[in-house]
């Protein structure tokens, strides 16, 4: 209350401003509500590009059943075919973290689809096409790249150690 008298004393004495400490009393609260935001919001911003990476996933997952359906196996999907089924998305060797495109390998085991999110995550979904469909991601390490998830899961039809469900994403 002293300092608030103070303060209407010297306003109408005509002192105008703020003195020094009230300016740093501001600067510091401004300081620490970005010191609260900031972290949240690059945690909402790397949940969000996981997500995207995902929902590309789960859409070429069910382009890749419609394949499956129609050729009675995946022994000769490829990126042209499934183009023409999810138009939506790029197919080919990934070449950088664009949650839109993804990696299309099939084999005599079955499919596998991966794709790199934009923070770097890897995701991939592998289905032998006996409904028995494996996730496998978010992860950084493990494997350098989304083609290696691919390529080790066409050649053995492993069981994934994965850190989700299907649930999970």
């Amino acid at each position: 209350m002293i300092k608030l008298a103070k303060w209407v004393k010297r306003t109408e004495e005509g002192e105008q401003g703020f003195t020094l400490i009230e300016l740093m009393v501001v600067v510091l609260i401004i300081g620490i509500l970005v010191a609260i935001a900031v972290p949240t919001f690059l945690g909402a911003r790397k949940g969000a590009q996981n997500r995207a990476a995902e929902s590309s996933l789960r859409n070429a997952l069910t382009a890749a059943k419609v394949y499956y359906t129609n050729n009675d196996g995946y022994t000769s999907i490829d990126s042209t075919a499934m183009s023409s089924l999810e138009p939506s998305l790029t197919y080919g060797s990934i070449t950088s973290t664009n949650p839109n495109q993804v990696d299309v390998t099939g084999g005599s085991v079955g499919a596998c689809l991966s794709v790199e999110a934009a923070n770097g995550n890897i995701f991939a979904v592998f289905d032998p096409g006996n409904g028995a469909v494996q996730y496998y991601g978010p992860s950084t390490t493990g494997y350098k790249a989304a083609t290696d998830v691919c390529s080790t899961a066409l050649t053995a039809a492993p069981s994934w150690d994965t850190t989700t469900s299907a649930a999970g994403w």
